[in-house]
């Protein structure tokens, strides 16, 4: 039985009233602002329930918080953050807590956002690097049957896309509570018979915690493009880098005794510093039924991240504080081919070819024990190369005018080395493993289409686990049913059944540097998305998940997944005032999450509301958004373990740890239009 809480089940009703009411009546609504996203059509496009895309105009209006904020637009998925802003978010999805995104693979423009072997967590997916004004759109893929993509895509993926240019060159300011000032500017000329684009954002703010956070973001962004529809070149470089002091999750003990506040610290002297630097290039051409394409980049990073999770807890004296360093340059390049309207057994069929290549060449890979940002001793320090390979294939074959199938199948190759500086002698581990993949597409009318799909994915594992011996990629496999119903310019509603099993596998730690077994999973669940143009004026989208993970073991038996998010709700609502204004209004839920595997501890459920008002006048825009209307003191997210303060027992105290939501808060912003 799928549980729900009352609220969805009232929304749901509202939404499948208006969808009956809107099938009743022959008027087409439209939303005001005319721009690809929730209320295009995707018949006879998608090959699964769980894709689609979400435009510009509505990630404006998803009241997300940061560049991080950009996925929560993925029906389904929460980003939340225990740490400083300046770390990568943390995400939920389908039954999964992805950490960084060890199992959601990210791109911008066809270049990996995950990253391999990370100095804190394997497949690491900061997108803090982005100016969220410069996206165009985000195109998602949930679950392991698409063909096209690889490495970290087990609960799925998605797509970033920047803009080319921006209609009118804007200058925008904004301030809000607790110290946040960031200023935003984007720039579009002629240049060299293309498209250029320029834009900055900065960013300070203390944030509401009792420690000033300190952030101090600076981002860049330059983008040549040029070409038409039959062939196009664009080549973009995007410059990153930040400092903060963090505040992390801390000890409910020391919250319900009265010694530290909602939005107290433990550790002053944690935070951390990171910077990006990307240059990329996309090319493609369509020539007769034939599409050539291309991507090439090159990227260098850097961080250092200071943490203390468990205080006192290993050292009496000096604390458990530790810092993972990284610092790496990733090159990549992927070349590929799509055959439009060919003929196979007298059937139409499109073959779509793709090879792909990442080295990532680590010069340091370092845990160091430390005290107040001092390095006392290192725990591990290593220089590593990590190469994957791919190569993908995939056919899409019309059987009938209502029947299409899309199969495929990759093959992918991981190889990786390790050199620890000042210790042992070079190590090499690597292995390959091939994915298929198939969909079924069944299109009933104009209304309603029928889907089946199954594929296996994988995540490969940190270098340094491989070469100690751990399986170097773990396989996964999932199969869905779902359907999707639609009005064009109405209401595009869809469903989803899907089940996911992991290997067995073998984790490396970052935070320990020690590898950790993990068992063998399942999870299953249901995915609902919705979008409804109730009028002219009014929109509305909803996404309800509900998923169960459990551990595989046949001689302890089923046990939870810690950390879990098992529900999760998110409402939408904006009412357009002519071309002059619009509210928007959002509601988000997720569920209490076990923090252990007996589910003998659970966190709290989260949830929180948001309110956004925006004006236009003549060359003017502004937006005033209050975020958490309600205050609310849920936390952001929990985990369960043993830390020590001093004075404690040895042996310290099992606890749950929060990091609760950031209060409530006022931001303001004013654009110019030039």
């Amino acid at each position: 039985m799928y549980p729900a809480p009352k609220r969805f089940l009232a929304y749901s009703f509202l939404l499948i009233f208006s969808a009956v009411w809107l099938r009743a009546h022959d008027a087409v609504y439209l939303p005001a602002f005319e721009v690809a996203g929730r209320e295009s059509s995707l018949h006879g496009e998608a090959s699964s329930a769980s894709q689609g895309f979400v435009g510009a105009d509505e990630l404006q209006l998803s009241l997300g918080e940061g560049s991080g904020g950009l996925l929560e637009a993925v029906p389904g998925m929460v980003a939340t953050q225990h740490s400083g802003s300046g770390k990568g978010n943390q995400y939920f999805l389908r039954g999964f807590n992805l950490d960084h995104g060890t199992d959601f693979a990210v791109s911008v423009d066809g270049m990996p956002v995950n990253i391999a072997s990370h100095g804190h967590g394997q497949g690491y997916a900061d997108l803090n690097f982005l100016i969220p004004e410069m996206v165009s759109m985000v195109s998602y893929l949930k679950g392991p049957y698409y063909s096209m993509v690889g490495d970290f895509s087990s609960a799925g993926s998605a797509s970033l896309q920047l803009r080319d240019l921006v209609e009118r060159d804007f200058a925008e300011v904004g301030i809000g509570d607790y110290g946040q000032q960031r200023f935003v500017s984007g720039v579009s000329r002629e240049l060299a018979g293309g498209d250029s684009l320029f834009g900055l954002e900065l960013e300070n703010n203390d944030g509401p915690w009792d420690l000033d956070e300190n952030l101090r973001k600076r981002n860049g962004l330059f983008r040549y493009s040029k070409g038409n529809y039959d062939q196009k070149f664009s080549l973009t470089f995007m410059g990153y880098d930040s400092s903060w002091t963090a505040t992390d999750q801390i000890p409910e003990r020391e919250v319900e005794s009265g010694r530290l506040s909602d939005f107290g610290f433990v550790d002053p002297t944690v935070g951390g510093r990171t910077s990006r630097y990307s240059l990329s290039a996309n090319w493609k051409r369509d020539r007769g039924h034939v599409r050539t394409f291309a991507t090439a980049y090159g990227i260098h990073y850097d961080m250092n991240l200071w943490s203390n999770f468990t205080y006192f807890l290993d050292d009496e004296e000096d604390g458990d504080q530790f810092e993972q360093a990284d610092r790496r340059q990733t090159y990549g390049l992927s070349l590929g081919k799509v055959f439009y309207y060919q003929e196979l057994w007298g059937k139409q069929v499109n073959h779509t070819v793709i090879l792909q290549g990442r080295w990532d060449e680590i010069d340091k890979l370092g845990l160091y024990k430390t005290r107040e940002r001092s390095r006392l001793e290192a725990v591990r320090e290593d220089a590593a190369s990590v190469v994957s390979t791919a190569l993908a294939y995939e056919a899409t074959l019309d059987w009938t005018a209502r029947l299409r199938s899309q199969v495929g199948m990759r093959w992918d190759r991981v190889d990786g080395e390790v050199d620890a500086i000042g210790g042992l002698a070079s190590r090499k581990a690597g292995d390959d493993i091939v994915s298929p993949k198939a969909n079924l597409i069944f299109t009933q009318n104009d209304a309603f289409e029928w889907y089946a799909s199954f594929g296996e994915a994988f995540h490969s594992n940190d270098v340094r686990g491989m070469v100690d011996g751990a399986d170097p990629l773990a396989g996964s496999q999932g199969s869905e049913l779902g359907l999707r119903y639609q009005i064009p310019g109405k209401l595009n509603a869809s469903l989803a059944v899907w089940d996911l099993d992991l290997d067995s596998e073998l984790l490396y730690v970052g935070d320990a540097g020690t590898n950790e077994i993990s068992g063998a999973s399942e999870r299953n669940g249901v995915d609902v998305a919705v979008y409804a143009a109730l009028s002219e004026n009014l929109s509305m989208d909803l996404d309800y998940t509900w998923s169960d993970a459990r551990y595989r073991d046949a001689a302890a038996g089923e046990a939870f997944i810690p950390g879990v998010v098992e529900e999760k709700l998110g409402l939408g609502a904006v009412y357009r005032f002519g071309e002059d204004y619009d509210v928007s209004l959002r509601y988000r839920y997720f569920g209490g999450r076990p923090l252990d595997e007996a589910g003998s501890v659970f966190s709290e459920s989260s949830e929180t509301v948001s309110l956004q008002v925006a004006g236009r006048l003549s060359d003017w825009e502004w937006t005033a958004q209050l975020s958490n209307l309600f205050d609310s003191r849920d936390p952001d997210i929990s985990y369960y373990y043993e830390s020590r303060l001093p004075g404690e027992p040895s042996g310290g105290v099992a606890d749950i740890h929060s990091h609760v939501m950031k209060p409530r808060r006022l931001q303001l912003t004013l654009r110019r239009l030039f």
